[in-house]
């Protein structure tokens, strides 16, 4: 009879292997695993991506790629040599704010709205990454950068505060009545307080199941909107109750997968206007129906529309993801009544877009366009 001999283990007998130590690169912050990586070119992040799942997902981070994708785009407007992305803007009076980069910045009008002054009047800072987008509400700026924060400056004077907001991009933002909402990329909708002694604390966080591209208040201040990527199968518009953070209702039933909506714009409490990646321009009319839009237009060269405004009256302005092609409608037509092409041959979204009885204002990626409605 053989000698029994002790257990062998289970590496002897061809089993698993035991744990390799984890390897000292992961005792590093998180953050300074970013900054070396922001070192690397786009060809060695796509190597990286490829060693491991948790290196794939540190190199996929937005925050490494931006600056690639803005080394690819030239945005006509340069400081030390260095381009400026300009997504979002607002106008004020006799003034202009425009999101550059990480600031936005306040430029006076010239005479008779047709031009902007070369230097800016103000610089409103605190993001470190770039403004995504802002809102201007009696003279207070509140805007959502790339870095997750929020940021209220006060537009006569040296007040201003940042607090943290959201795990990743802030896409959108709106501020009314001492409240502001925020939508994330992070999948969250959330509500913040701005009066004395909880300024910075959130309220509410709705869980949008999807990346919001677009938010706005109700005139009411009882409800908010919010636009999402639609990459699921639940409605890309919804309505929240501003006290609760409870769903009110869902509009529309016939989106497409990947019909996200980029732009929201409330008339009225009841009326609301949306545009998105499905090429279309809705009017809901909250009061008849939340099926169905009770009227829509569509973009004749099937591009996205990123942007939208209205006079809140009878004349509607758009743009589009190609050319820089800018619309305008009228509510009682169903055909587009006139269309700009400011970017061509040179192909650019526009960013965003206002415009008065006299002038419109359309930011695109190469420069900022003024039409001027006065001239003949």
């Amino acid at each position: 009879m053989g000698r029994k001999g002790s257990p062998r283990s289970p590496q002897a007998e061809g089993g698993s292997r035991a744990a390799s130590p984890p390897s000292p690169l992961w005792a590093l912050p998180e953050e300074l695993l970013l900054l070396i990586c922001s070192y690397l070119d786009a060809q060695a992040l796509g190597r990286l991506a490829q060693v491991c799942r948790r290196l794939r997902f540190l190199s996929s981070r937005d925050v490494l790629w931006r600056r690639i994708a803005r080394g690819c785009l030239n945005s006509g407007f340069t400081q030390l040599g260095t381009d400026l992305l300009m997504p979002w803007m607002e106008l004020d009076g006799k003034y202009l704010y425009l999101s550059q980069a990480e600031n936005i910045q306040a430029y006076h009008l010239c005479a008779e709205g047709t031009g902007l002054q070369c230097h800016p009047q103000a610089i409103f800072s605190g993001h470190q990454e770039d403004v995504c987008r802002f809102v201007l509400v009696n003279s207070n700026i509140v805007s959502g950068g790339g870095d997750g924060s929020i940021v209220l400056h006060k537009i006569h004077g040296s007040y201003s505060v940042k607090f943290s907001a959201h795990e990743q991009e802030v896409n959108c933002v709106d501020f009314q009545g001492g409240l502001i909402v925020s939508g994330s990329r992070d999948r969250t909708a959330k509500v913040w307080s701005l009066s004395a002694g909880r300024v910075g604390q959130c309220l509410h966080t709705v869980q949008t199941e999807d990346r919001v591209w677009s938010i706005a208040i109700s005139p009411l201040l009882s409800s908010f909107v919010t636009g999402t990527a639609c990459c699921g199968h639940i409605s890309p518009l919804r309505i929240w109750d501003l006290e609760s953070g409870q769903l009110l209702t869902c509009l529309g039933t016939d989106f497409h997968r990947g019909a996200g909506v980029l732009d929201v714009f409330y008339e009225t409490p009841s009326l609301l206007l949306s545009c998105g990646y499905d090429t279309y321009i809705r009017y809901w009319d909250i009061r008849t129906s939340t099926r169905k839009c009770v009227q829509e237009w569509e973009e004749p060269h099937d591009s996205a529309l990123y942007c939208i405004r209205s006079d809140k009256n009878h004349m509607i302005a758009s743009g589009s993801s190609y050319y820089g092609v800018v619309r305008l409608w009228d509510k009682r037509q169903t055909q587009c009544l006139q269309s700009f092409h400011l970017s061509s041959p040179t192909s650019s979204p526009v960013y965003c877009l206002r415009f008065s009885t006299t002038h419109l204002y359309a930011a695109l990626a190469s420069a900022l366009h003024v039409l001027d409605f006065t001239a003949s």
